[in-house]
């Protein structure tokens, strides 16, 4: 009997969990009677009654459910492929606690994967979230996909069912930075989509805010294009170019028409104003792609374990 994983992380989802347990169990009750399966939540130092919830049902269904409880909060993106890295079914789902992607969505990934896919992701059509945000999750998309050296999908959002082969690469990555989006287009398996309609969040608050979207955004960038630095290099000398042509037609005016030709200290002002934003915004850039080297150059681990709850020792 093939076994699947589901991968479920948690921050402060108190109100998700048991709801979250139910609809999986569910799932594969009714469902997929012919699979074996584990739950693994992995919680990221809650602040509420997650973990205590946590342990209750691995305590009441051993058969089922593991748990790992980290050290610290160790983001968002770092906790979800850890996570992934600990499954030891034949295929891992990745499953947000709070269900905005729909459950039932996985009998479409399983179907795919047993028709051979290696790598099955979901693909918002849509979403019930605030329209503002998709809007600009849809921009980021489109710019990065753009400028990036992979293949970037759009409106994947890290909703995926990953096979066996592809999970042992994982393992084997060792990036203490890693970018999952990036990464399932990078290593190039076979690759099946399923699309579907995101759920709006009903119970919880969401925990992405700018900072942690800003962060996510950055990574991915840093990690696979190139494009934003050669912009910079491009960039330089163009504005040198237009900058000694300028200071060439001011001094020839200036020779011309000496008594009443003035540059004017507005428009220097101005200029000058510009090509120091310009040089603000290329150095912070650059600033962004040293942080990414940084961390990887430092190689710490992905997260620190506290506890784990359920694993057969190995």
């Amino acid at each position: 009997m093939k076994k699947i994983s589901i991968v479920i992380p948690t921050y402060n989802e108190h109100e998700n969990i048991n709801i979250a347990y139910n609809a999986v169990t569910e799932l594969f009750e009714k469902n997929l009677p012919n699979y074996d399966y584990d739950i693994i939540f992995v919680d990221n130092c809650s602040t509420d009654d997650s973990r205590s919830m946590i342990r209750r049902l691995a305590e009441q269904d051993k058969e089922h459910i593991k748990a790992i409880f980290n050290a610290r909060n160790f983001g968002q993106a770092r906790s979800h492929f850890y996570g992934l890295t600990q499954a030891d079914g034949d295929c891992a789902v990745l499953l947000h606690a709070d269900l905005q992607n729909p459950p039932e969505v996985i009998l479409e990934f399983v179907k795919k994967w047993e028709d051979g896919a290696k790598v099955v992701i979901g693909i918002k059509d849509n979403s019930k979230e605030n329209p503002i945000l998709f809007f600009l999750r849809t921009c980021y998309y489109k710019v990065f996909a753009h400028i990036s050296e992979v293949e970037q999908i759009e409106h994947f959002s890290d909703f995926e069912l990953l096979d066996r082969d592809f999970l042992k690469v994982l393992q084997d990555l060792d990036d203490p930075s890693p970018y999952l989006r990036g990464i399932i287009s990078e290593l190039g398996f076979k690759m099946e989509r399923v699309h579907y309609l995101q759920n709006k969040r009903e119970r919880g608050k969401t925990k992405a805010n700018f900072r942690t979207l800003y962060d996510f955004a950055m990574n991915g960038i840093t990690s696979y294009s190139k494009s934003i630095l050669r912009v910079a290099t491009i960039s330089g000398f163009v504005l040198s170019f237009i900058s000694v042509v300028i200071a060439i037609i001011t001094f020839v005016k200036k020779l011309l028409f000496w008594n009443t030709f003035e540059a004017g200290i507005a428009a220097i002002s101005v200029g000058v104003f510009f090509l120091g934003s310009v040089q603000l915004f290329f150095i912070g850039l650059l600033g962004e792609y040293i942080l990414n080297m940084n961390v990887r150059i430092l190689h710490r681990p992905l997260v620190i374990e506290e506890e784990r709850i359920n694993f057969e020792e190995k």
